[in-house]
Parts: structure tokens; C-alpha cells; sequence
């Protein structure tokens, strides 16, 4: 049997590689690192970009945790790694960062039927190929897939990543471990300020000097991944109603609700390492370190990571491609990943699997599978492939897209269970193998 290609080793091309490998298909799977790095990347190792608080909810109350849990019944290699190096996060699944991307890399590696080949791709390889470059796919290569579709849009947004801080230097004399409403563990520190704090504080992050990103502007970020200086610029109050909101947190020092809340997320398995939770930014990385500094809790901060933005690339995928990620009229290449318009790294996973799965199944002559609608996986690939969206833009998984019950259900907690149910209790009829 010929070998499958799969360009990029992100979540989506890994676990695209995986399946296929799984079901017996041989696969090239080809990545330019370390033969040519973005900004973005910092090691050899595959899967390096997901943070620490990537993954989301655990919950099944909240579409991500739904969609987690199908890939996980769905033996997703991705899942299976995030499980293996988690760190406490409440109701989230937060991984080690580095574990994981090792973990995901060793098991790529070591599988008999996955032969990896660095180096940059420049054109779209011949044979059947799954594209799952991800939102950095090179120049050279987001040029040729621009030649593939000379009559569409070929779309960018911006993605932007949160800074990191030891933990020995946060001020836990200013700052105190727990989570909003008290549940789960106390896995946040939480980094309270005044009024008169957070308006000093909030003035200078709006006048603070963004790096310089050429050729786009506020209007062009995807709402999911904002900047904090671009939320913070729609109003004194938004980011209060954002990441810095306090509902659910007392201070115990005080008793009382303190007016902002900057949130720290433990971003590796010994707790040495915090995220900023929502602090995604592309300010100069001096600017970071003032501003930030602003925090009482953060004011000796030391950073192992400053944010740093993206241009990230999709495809006007209602009009390209079909529900198994291929291309309509050219089934032999198929995406997956961010670059279809899927948004958010469990999101990537669910294209790669689904495009390995269907591919496989393909050339083993087998029906395809067909996800409904009902589930998560089936959801996203049917909306992303729905010719009727007009004004497309990256979509997270969530129940809007999922038909809804044929039965009234009090509470929104209640119905999103009763959806999950359902999904899971179909997933169990079909033949994904």
C-alpha cells in the first residue's frame, strides 16, 4: 500500500498520522523543524504550542469537555497524552506542557508505521496528503495552497499567546491560592487589585507599545484569542467583565470581593511555572514586563515566556471542503487543524482525527463513518463544511451548532447534560475502527 502524507506534526497532523498508522497505513509524516523555526516554536519536539490551559473544560456540562470525552472513547492519541501529563486545574484539563509534547513526540516517533521527515514543505506533495500545517504554515507552502484555490478567500486572523512567570516570584503575601466559586482544588493564584490599582493599571496597558505586525489591524482578531491591550481598549470596565472579572473570589485577607482579579494557571506538572490567564498579547516584551508589573502581586515578576502573537491562516472552508475535511473536486488532499477554521487546539484534534480516520477507511475500501450531528466530532466537521455559512470565521465547538433535544429541559446545565448524553449514547452505535 502506498504511504499517506501528512504535513505538520501540531495536535492535528500527529493525531491524523496516528489514526492512520493505527489502522494499518503507512505514513510520511513531514515537519520543518527543526530545519526552519517560526517565532512561535522553541524546541524539537512535536505538539510544543498547546499552554498549559489550552484544553478547557473537563466538564461535560461545556461542549470542549463533550468533545474531549467522544476523542477519548474515540482512543485519540492527543487525549491520551494530555490525561497522561495533566497538573491540576479544577475543572479543566490542563497539561505540563513540555511532558506533553514530549510524550506525543516519543509516541509519534517509536509507532512502526510513522516515518517522520524534517524539513520545510514548499508545495503540496502528490499522492493523498492531509495538509495540518496550522495556523504557521510557511510562506512558501500558504502560497501554493493559495495557487489550489485561485477563486476563493484565503483568510488570516491573529492568535495570541499569554506570558509565563515563575512561581518564587509572585508575592504570595499579595496574592492567595483557590478557585472561583470554590470549586474544584485550589489550583489558581489569584492576584487581587484596588480600584485605584486597577485604573492605574488598566491606563497604562491601553497606551502601552504593541511589537509592530504589519498589514493588520484590532478589527482582525478573532474575538477567542484577544489581546489584553485590545480588550482593554473597548472600555475601563471590559476587562473586568473578561479575565480580571472577581465574581466567585474573597480575598481572605480582607473577606471581600476585590475589584479586578488577575488569575495565575500552573502551566507545568511541579507547579514552578504560572500562566497569566487571558493575558494573550503582542506588546513589546519591555512594555510586557512594565505594565504587568503594575500587578501587586506580580511586581518582582520574572518571565520565562513573554506573550507573543501570531498570523494565523484558514481556508473559506464552507466552500472547499467536504465533511471529511477533503477538498471538494480533489479528494485526494485533505486539512485539518486550525487552518480549516476550527478554532482551538481539542478542536484541531477532532479535524486530525476524523481526516485520519475517513482517509483510512478510504483506502481500505470501508463506508466512511459519517459522525452525526448530534456529536461533537460530526458537529464541527458538518459546520465547518456547511455551504450556507456565508460570513465564516473560526468556530470553537459548542451546543449551538448540535441540534437541539426534542424535549424542554429546565436549567442550561441540565440541557447540555442531557446533549452530551445523547451524543455519547450514539457514539457508542457507531463504527469509527
Amino acid at each position: 500500500m502506498d504511504r499517506v502524507t501528512v504535513v505538520g506534526a501540531g495536535l492535528a497532523g500527529c493525531e491524523a498520522a496516528w489514526q492512520l498508522a493505527q489502522r494499518g497505513i503507512p505514513v510520511v509524516l513531514r515537519e520543518m523543524k527543526p530545519h526552519k523555526m517560526t517565532p512561535a516554536h522553541h524546541s524539537e519536539s512535536f505538539a510544543e504550542l498547546v499552554c498549559s490551559n489550552s484544553l478547557r473544560s473537563d466538564q461535560l456540562e461545556n461542549a470542549v469537555g463533550l468533545l474531549k470525552e467522544e476523542l477519548r472513547r474515540c482512543a485519540s492519541l492527543i487525549l491520551r497524552c494530555a490525561d497522561d501529563t495533566r497538573v491540576e486545574a479544577g475543572g479543566a484539563l490542563a497539561v505540563d506542557r513540555e511532558g506533553f509534547a514530549r510524550a506525543v513526540t516519543a509516541a509519534v516517533r517509536s509507532h512502526p508505521l510513522i516515518t517522520v521527515e524534517e524539513g520545510e514543505v514548499t508545495a503540496i506533495p502528490e499522492g493523498e496528503v492531509i495538509l495540518a500545517t496550522g495556523p504557521l504554515t510557511s510562506d512558501a507552502l500558504s502560497q501554493a495552497i493559495g495557487t489550489l484555490f485561485p477563486d476563493s478567500r484565503y483568510l488570516n486572523f491573529f492568535d495570541a499567546a499569554a506570558p509565563i512567570v515563575t512561581f518564587e516570584s509572585v508575592d504570595m503575601e499579595l496574592a492567595w491560592f483557590g478557585s472561583r466559586y470554590g470549586r474544584g482544588s485550589d489550583d489558581y493564584i489569584n492576584c487581587p487589585m484596588t480600584q485605584e490599582e486597577y485604573l492605574a493599571f488598566w491606563q497604562e496597558l491601553c497606551a502601552a507599545q504593541e511589537a509592530e505586525v504589519h498589514g493588520f489591524e484590532d478589527k482582525n482578531v478573532f474575538e477567542g484569542c484577544m489581546p489584553v491591550e485590545v480588550m482593554a481598549r473597548r472600555g475601563v470596565q471590559t476587562l473586568c467583565y473578561g479575565p480580571l472579572k472577581p465574581r466567585g473570589l474573597t480575598d481572605p485577607r480582607t473577606g471581600k470581593e476585590p475589584y479586578a482579579v488577575v488569575q495565575l494557571r500552573r502551566d507545568n506538572a511541579d507547579g514552578t511555572l504560572y500562566n497569566i490567564v487571558g493575558f494573550q498579547t503582542h506588546l513589546k516584551w519591555g512594555e510586557q514586563k512594565r505594565v504587568f508589573s503594575m500587578i501587586p502581586a506580580l511586581h518582582d515578576a520574572q518571565y520565562v515566556r513573554y506573550g507573543v502573537m501570531h498570523r494565523n491562516t484558514y481556508l473559506d472552508s464552507p466552500r472547499l471542503l467536504d465533511r471529511y475535511y477533503r477538498v471538494r473536486g480533489q479528494e485526494r488532499i485533505a486539512f485539518a487543524g486550525q487552518i480549516t477554521g476550527v478554532e482551538g487546539y481539542v478542536e484541531s484534534t477532532a479535524s486530525g482525527f476524523l481526516a485520519g480516520v475517513e482517509l483510512a477507511r478510504r483506502l481500505k475500501g470501508l463506508p466512511p463513518v459519517n459522525f452525526p450531528r448530534e456529536t461533537a466530532i460530526g458537529a464541527l466537521a458538518l459546520y465547518v463544511s456547511n455551504e450556507s455559512v456565508v460570513d465564516f470565521q473560526p468556530m470553537n465547538i459548542n451546543f449551538g451548532i448540535m441540534p437541539a433535544l426534542d424535549q424542554r429541559v429546565k436549567g442550561k446545565r441540565n440541557k447540555n447534560a442531557l446533549l452530551s448524553q445523547r451524543s455519547l449514547e450514539l457514539l457508542e452505535t457507531l463504527d469509527w475502527e
